[in-house]
Order: structure tokens, then C-alpha cells, then sequence
């Protein structure tokens, strides 16, 4: 197991089968930056563009078609002091006669004390002005190369990932990607200091960071859809348009899974996830929207 310390060169907006940023062994350890969804680092500096630009794509030795690429998010520091967001709601998250009243899509200011752990509005109005949320850093965009050879844009996401803004996606969490070319390549970006279920703004507090993860390939353990799991819980996630097909997504590959890990036939599965599924809206915003299918850990048997 080696650790790397990596200072990405460039950035992609595009997941694909890019040349190699760097290659890393089954079960090392990587500390990388990330840059703002508008490709702004640590110092403020505009080294990337939009959409999304991703850190990677990291090629881990042994990963080939057929295998999982299992992610564990082992920390995530904040390399800012601050973040921005968009002002007001989406407006396709709101009824059509509620949008003339919506304000003004303007880039807003927070700051992130990394010391008290909270995130506060700039410039709040008189209403908020002793207002602030916790901290929760999350990774919005991340995947491995999509089949077939595709360039994907990370505006969106799919069976490999991509951008999904699940703000389940933090330290702790363990992501299990389906590996479709040859040593996976791995990236990421996007990491929000903290965002709402559904990313309802079109954001959340978009900002630099620095990531910890540590990869270890499964091999011969093929999945469709990306999974992963916390102390608590494991989860399936479905990418797609209109919701409900995100949620069929979601829904299909928990049940795979019930049956490969756990011994679980249709009917047994059923019972359980009847009864023990919870449904997290990750993303109503992009062009794919996301849905996680989570149960928990103690719901399950055996």
C-alpha cells in the first residue's frame, strides 16, 4: 500500500478514457485536489472551465471490464475559506406559476469556517443575519470510464457515476463502481461544502478541496448500476430522466444485489426491501436526475 500525494496539471470536463493522470496499485491511497464547478483552487485561481472539472483519471493496475472499482472517501478538507452558490431555487423544482416570484439566479458568497465547522451566508438578508448549517462536505462528481469509449460530459452522470450530487457521497462512504476499460480510470470533483437532497438551487456551496480516497479492485464482481455503503447503510444509485426511471434504476440494482451478496430470491427481497427501503432524492437538476435506494444495515439478513 503506498500513499500519493497528487497536483493535478489538468483538469476534464469530459469522463473518459483519458490518458492516465497517474497509475495506483490495488489498495493505495490517493490525496488529491479538486477545483469549483467553474474550475476555480485553493487560491482563487481559474485553472479549469466548466462543467465540473474533474480530477484524474486515475488508472488502477489489475482493474479490467468485469471487475467493480471500490472507492472508500476517506477524508475530505476544505481548501477555502469560502464557497459560492447560485441564488434562489431551481426553477423546474417549483410549480410554473411559482417561477415569476423566484429571485434572481446570482452567484452568492459563503463563508466556510473550518475551525467552528459551520457555513455561513456572506451577504444574508436582515432575516438570516445570525444564520449558518453545519459543515457536511460532499463529493457531487465522481465516476469511472463509461463503456464503449464515450466521452461524457460531467454535467451529467450514468451506470459510471458521474454527477450525481448525492450528499451521501462523504467521508466514510464507500462508492463500488462497475469497471468497463482497462484500469478503471478514476475521477473526481465538484465537492460541495455542504448541499441540500436533490441540489434544489442547482448547487450546493461549491467550492476547492482536497480528497483522501483508497481504491481496491473486486475482481470478477460485474453491477450495472453504482452502489456503495456507510457505517449505517447500503446504497444503489439510479441515473436517469424522468425520475421514476431513476428510481426503476435504483430499485433493480438493490434487488441484484440482494440476490449476489446476500442469498436474497425475488420473493425474499421483496419482503425486505418492502418493508426496510428508504428513497434519498439525490439530483432534480441535472440532465440525469439520481436516486438512491438505501436500506439499512440492520434491516438486512444474516
Amino acid at each position: 500500500m503506498t500513499i500519493h500525494r497528487f497536483s493535478p496539471q489538468r483538469y476534464f470536463n469530459t469522463i473518459g478514457p483519458h490518458a492516465p493522470a497517474l497509475h495506483i496499485l490495488d489498495g493505495d491511497t490517493v490525496i488529491a485536489a479538486t477545483i469549483d464547478a467553474h474550475g476555480h483552487d485553493a487560491l482563487e485561481a481559474q485553472v479549469g472551465s466548466d462543467p465540473n472539472p474533474m480530477t484524474g483519471p486515475f488508472f488502477v493496475e489489475g482493474a479490467a471490464r468485469g471487475d467493480t472499482l471500490a472507492v472508500t472517501i476517506d477524508a475530505i478538507e476544505m481548501t477555502r475559506r469560502q464557497g459560492w452558490t447560485r441564488q434562489g431555487l431551481a426553477r423546474n423544482v417549483v410549480d410554473p406559476d411559482a417561477v415569476a416570484s423566484l429571485p434572481p439566479r446570482d452567484k452568492i458568497l459563503w463563508d466556510i469556517d473550518r475551525n467552528g465547522q459551520r457555513v455561513s451566508l456572506r451577504a444574508a438578508p436582515a432575516r438570516l443575519q445570525a444564520w449558518s448549517v453545519p459543515l457536511q462536505p460532499m463529493i457531487g462528481c465522481l465516476g469511472v470510464a463509461p463503456e464503449g469509449g464515450q466521452f461524457i460530459s460531467t454535467a451529467t452522470s450514468g451506470p459510471y457515476g458521474g454527477n450525481m450530487d448525492y450528499r451521501g457521497i462523504r467521508a466514510g462512504t464507500t462508492l463500488y463502481f462497475p469497471v468497463q476499460e482497462p484500469g478503471a480510470l478514476f475521477f473526481l470533483g465538484d465537492v460541495h461544502a455542504v448541499q441540500g437532497d436533490g441540489e434544489i438551487a442547482g448547487t450546493g456551496v461549491e467550492t476547492s478541496a482536497e480528497v483522501q480516497f483508497s481504491v481496491r479492485v473486486v475482481k470478477g464482481k460485474a453491477q450495472i448500476w453504482p452502489r456503495g455503503e456507510d457505517a449505517d447503510d447500503i446504497f444503489t444509485i439510479g441515473n436517469a430522466r424522468p425520475l421514476d426511471q431513476a428510481l426503476q434504476h435504483a430499485t433493480t440494482e438493490m434487488l441484484r444485489w440482494l440476490a449476489t451478496d446476500y442469498g436474497l430470491d425475488a420473493t425474499a427481497a421483496g419482503h425486505v426491501m418492502a418493508m426496510a427501503v428508504r428513497y434519498d432524492v439525490a439530483n432534480v437538476f441535472n440532465p440525469a436526475y439520481s436516486v438512491a435506494c438505501r436500506i439499512a444495515k440492520s434491516a438486512l439478513p444474516g
